[in-house]
């Protein structure tokens, strides 16, 4: 599990436009509040990702930025983005590299065989790219509104 106050694992990663996306991009600039989801799609993380995009403005006026990540490729983000009218980045980690550098990833059993799966989990970086929060095991419902809270005080 990653530590607060320690240095975020850095990343580049496609968008749902198929743009690459980096930590570093948002230096100096921006908090980035990054989360890590199951599937687009899925009746939790849908409702994860409606709650960000409404709290999206809110978010912007404490200097934040909001970025789901998943396992998706970059086309089905777009599918999802435009169906459900989402408003936040949504990065394709389609090998898992980042879920790994953020130890967001679990063996679990999955219809009797054994699969690397992700754990719903949210970070918090700072302008210079401190973690400053960091939660595993996250539930959907409220999360947005709950890390809206965390930034505010931040």
């Amino acid at each position: 599990m990653l530590q607060v106050g320690k240095p975020a694992p850095a990343f580049t990663l496609p968008n749902e436009d198929m743009d690459d996306v980096s930590l570093a991009d948002f230096a100096g600039r921006n908090r980035v509040v990054l989360y890590f989801y199951i599937k687009d799609g899925s009746p939790g993380c849908t409702q994860e990702a409606i709650e960000f995009t409404d709290l999206a403005d809110a978010f912007k006026a404490y200097d934040a930025i909001v970025i789901g990540v998943s396992g998706d490729d970059c086309l089905t983000h777009a599918d999802f983005r435009d169906h459900h009218g989402i408003a936040v980045e949504l990065l394709s980690d389609a090998e898992g590299e980042l879920g790994k550098r953020y130890a967001v990833l679990r063996v679990r059993e999955v219809n009797g065989a054994m699969r690397q799966c992700v754990q719903r989990s949210t970070f918090i970086i700072d302008k210079k790219g401190i973690i400053r929060h960091a939660q595993y095991g996250v539930v959907p419902r409220g999360h947005a509104r709950e890390m809206l809270a965390i930034v505010k005080k931040l």
